[in-house]
């Protein structure tokens, strides 16, 4: 029996990428999956069946159970009406995982208004609908899981203020609906995944691989570390019952490996039994917060913890190894 088998999950954006790898590692799991994807463009434009329909066709191949779905995670209705479709299909919704999104990159100065408005309503807004409409169920049947995307662009990606501020978005988001739904038993928690999908193809850096190669950065990726696949296995981890312990946590899915995010928390203050002044803060700011103040960590994020010392790394046996900061607090 599989981890999953039982359940029932809805999961945006499950045509291709990411999505598709978790909808179909659910399904292998156990779970019933409704596969959405609206087969747009990674812009957001134009319509097609044929993703939601091909990973349909996939599992059912296998022995599976899935339907498709094709609305817009932007769109209120349909939205609402996707989660809706599990619960009439398979009388429950057990899980959620919030993948659908587009892009539609430009530095600050010169976003349009309408660029930016089009990729907050996929992210934030979709997931926002879709977490909305699930927790409803959720909240009745008192057991869910709610997984959405977030991205370390949130960390700050020079080139993409309205993705960065969209996937910062869910993992506030996250954390609010981690913190009300803990009660009726049901967890929410945000992944950072990483992987060559066809949005790194749509890069200047994809198209120069594939213009030395002939191949897209995301043919090359299959089997390998950038596989986008490989953020499934902690959907499914995230998604089952032996993760009921796990909730309103950001994990960062790099490589092989996942990454714990820390949970913010305060590091610095200066405290006065009356109000500051500004005179008073350009004396003591430097002096306590210091000159040198950390910038954002933006998309490098994660990526050299391998180098870290190896005193710092301990075998956890069949060739896994596990890494922790050496500052965490116990």
């Amino acid at each position: 029996m599989g981890m999953l088998e039982g359940k029932t999950a809805v999961v945006t954006g499950a045509g291709r990428g990411i999505g598709r790898g978790i909808a179909l590692a659910l399904a292998k799991a156990g779970a019933k999956v409704v596969v959405n994807d609206l087969g747009t463009g990674l812009d957001g434009e134009g319509v097609a069946t044929g993703p939601a329909a091909k990973v349909v066709e996939e599992i059912v191949k296998v022995g599976g159970t899935a339907v498709p779905n094709y609305g817009s995670v932007a769109d209120y209705k349909q939205a609402t009406e996707m989660v809706e479709q599990a619960v009439k299909t398979w009388g429950r919704i057990d899980i959620l995982v919030n993948v659908a999104g587009i892009l539609r990159d430009r530095m600050i100065f010169n976003m349009s208004k309408e660029e930016w408005d089009a990729v907050l309503a996929v992210h934030l807004d979709g997931t926002f609908f879709c977490t909305r409409a699930a927790s409803i169920a959720m909240r009745e049947q008192k057991a869910g899981r709610i997984i959405s995307m977030s991205s370390v662009s949130a960390l700050g990606s020079p080139g993409q203020p309205n993705y960065g501020a969209a996937k910062a978005g869910i993992i506030g988001l996250t954390w609010s609906t981690a913190n009300a739904m803990a009660k009726y038993n049901v967890t929410a928690n945000a992944i950072m995944p990483s992987g060559a999908t066809r949005m790194i193809d749509s890069t200047p850096r994809g198209k120069k691989i594939f213009d030395e190669t002939g191949k897209w950065p995301s043919e090359q990726a299959i089997g390998t570390e950038r596989d986008p696949d490989n953020v499934a296995p902690l959907v499914v981890f995230l998604a089952s019952d032996a993760a009921a312990h796990v909730n309103g946590q950001v994990f960062h899915s790099f490589g092989y490996g996942y990454t714990l995010l820390a949970q913010p928390q305060p590091i610095r203050r200066i405290d006065a039994d009356r109000r500051l002044d500004p005179e008073e803060l350009v004396k003591l700011l430097p002096e306590t917060f210091g000159p040198g103040l950390h910038e954002p960590p933006g998309t490098l994020f994660g990526k050299n913890l391998p180098e870290r010392s190896k005193d710092e790394w301990k075998e956890v046996g069949r060739g896994v190894r596990f890494w922790q900061w050496p500052r965490e607090e116990r």
